[in-house]
Order: structure tokens, then C-alpha cells, then sequence
């Protein structure tokens, strides 16, 4: 019996829930990586090999961007994290980023767990263009998984 194909999904259909904020859009989302660090180990009576183990688990950045607008939600929460510290109550959200087939139906979901914004920075200011000025916000987490 033949296997049916899926087509896999393309990534330009994405939604983002955060955590007590409301943005209209974003352009452009990154997918932190996620990598299991390796720990080696050999025992004295092993003169030949050596055995690997499971490590810590470190996450990458995770990179929002957007079109400068009048809402100053992302940047406020920037703000009070640079004015406080991460550990202010509020300032770690948790985050959803949706994949979305071309149908609209939800089909790939990681969330998020306790981001915060590490680093601000926007397009300069260019007389001679008309391209769109871009926000860039980079949020550190604490882990994140795939449920869907």
C-alpha cells in the first residue's frame, strides 16, 4: 500500500500570543535552538573508551520583528526589564508562536516559557529610502517546547 506525502509547511504564516501584550503583527519571528550539551566520562578501568551523557540544555535567543508603529507595548516591557531587572514581577511572559497553514488552521506550536527582552534596536532613519523602519527586540528564555 503506498505511503501518502505531506508537503511540509512554509513559514510565512505565523501568529504570536504574548503574555499580557497586544501586537497587531510581526514580520519576521526566529525559533530558538535548543541543544543538549554531551558530557564525557571514562572510568580508570576502561583504558579504550569513554561513555557520553546528557548535559545541560542551553537556548538560544529568540528574535521578534516588526514594523514601527504607534504601540509602545514591546518597548515599554523593554524599558521596565532595563529599569528593573528580569526579575521584577512582569517581566518574564510567557510566548506562543503558531504556525499556520494556508487553509488558517494552526498547525505547529512552540511555547515559550518566562522570555524577556535582552536587546531593543530599530532601522535608522534614511531620507533617501522608503523602506518600512523595523523594531528588532531579542528575548532571552528560560526553555521552550513543541506541543503540536
Amino acid at each position: 500500500m503506498a505511503t501518502q506525502l505531506t508537503n511540509p509547511y512554509r513559514g510565512f504564516r505565523f501568529q504570536l500570543e504574548i503574555s499580557g501584550i497586544q501586537v497587531a503583527s510581526f514580520s519576521e519571528a526566529t525559533i530558538p535552538d535548543a541543544t543538549v550539551e554531551t558530557v564525557d566520562y571514562r572510568e580508570g578501568t576502561d583504558p579504550t573508551y569513554k561513555r557520553s551523557f546528557s548535559g545541560l540544555t542551553t537556548y538560544g535567543k529568540l528574535t521578534l520583528k516588526k514594523g514601527l508603529t504607534d504601540s509602545m507595548d514591546l518597548y515599554n516591557w523593554f524599558a521596565q526589564v532595563a529599569e528593573k531587572g528580569s526579575t521584577f514581577k512582569g517581566a518574564q511572559k510567557n510566548i506562543s508562536l503558531i504556525l499556520i497553514d494556508t487553509t488558517g488552521s494552526a498547525k505547529a506550536r512552540w511555547n515559550v516559557i518566562n522570555a524577556w527582552p535582552s536587546k531593543y534596536e530599530s532601522t535608522g532613519l534614511n531620507a533617501s529610502t522608503s523602506d518600512v523602519m523595523v523594531e528588532t527586540f531579542e528575548l532571552t528564555i528560560q526553555y521552550m517546547t513543541r506541543v503540536s
